[in-house]
């Protein structure tokens, strides 16, 4: 079977299963974490639909600290490949170029800027020039895209697990710590929870390539392999 690789999140959650996803990567929400750690950038994106196109703002709050505390974990070239396909909605595009202006000196979110060219957004739709003329402009997103109004989108410790806690109970996002946010660190959590899949399903499960799917592979069982000899030698 040939394998035709898909960067696009593969479904579309209900709400119940978003509100699962946000509290297993970390988001303070009313619900129990999925058995498996859900795929970061999927949980972003769908979040940030939820925020922008539903007008949900203590959702996009959520998002927006949780960015705050983990932006370097985030496989950004996953997050532009998404943004990339033409069923995303103009709203948040204009909300990831936000982030990427907001945090300009990342330099891996360079690409987003440029996936949305429209003028300049104001949130909430109704109402945003009074509440900014009353409470000035959120600091986080003065001078992007996005004009957002102070205390629109919360801000309150707690609301988002520290790096330290979100490695323990996400192993992808403990291997990004260890490998670096890329692809590879997503294989080596799925090999870690399912050692026995193939190349194909691995690369499928984290919109990886084949290649790379392949090389983690080899590199599993060599290091498996290794550790095995290691315990026959010292027992």
């Amino acid at each position: 079977m040939s394998y035709k690789r898909k960067t696009f999140p593969m479904t579309t959650p209900s709400r119940d299963e978003l509100t699962a996803m946000m509290a297993g990567v970390g988001m303070n929400v009313a619900a129990t974490r999925p058995t498996a750690p859900p795929n970061i950038e999927d949980t972003l994106y769908w979040t940030s639909v939820d925020g922008m196109v539903h007008e949900d703002y203590r959702t996009l709050g959520l998002l927006v600290q949780w960015l705050e505390f983990h932006l370097p974990r985030v496989n950004a070239d996953r997050v532009v490949r998404i943004l990339s396909h033409d069923e995303v909605p103009r709203l948040v595009l204009a909300f990831w170029k936000a982030v990427a202006q907001w945090h300009s000196r990342d330099r891996r979110l360079k690409r987003l800027t440029g996936l949305y060219r429209g003028t300049r957004i104001a949130l909430p739709s109704s109402g945003s020039a009074f509440r900014v003329q009353r409470h000035g402009e959120d600091k986080r997103f003065k001078g992007t895209v996005l004009q957002v109004p102070n205390k629109l989108l919360r801000e309150r410790d707690g609301d988002v697990l520290s790096p330290e806690t979100l490695a323990i109970r996400h192993r992808g996002y403990h291997w990004r710590i260890l490998t670096g946010p890329t692809y590879r660190a997503d294989m080596l959590a799925e090999l870690e929870r399912t050692p026995d899949l193939s190349a194909y399903e691995l690369a499928r499960r984290t919109y990886g390539s084949f290649a790379t799917a392949h090389e983690v592979k080899r590199d599993w069982g060599m290091i498996k392999g290794i550790a095995g000899d290691v315990l026959v030698v010292v027992g």
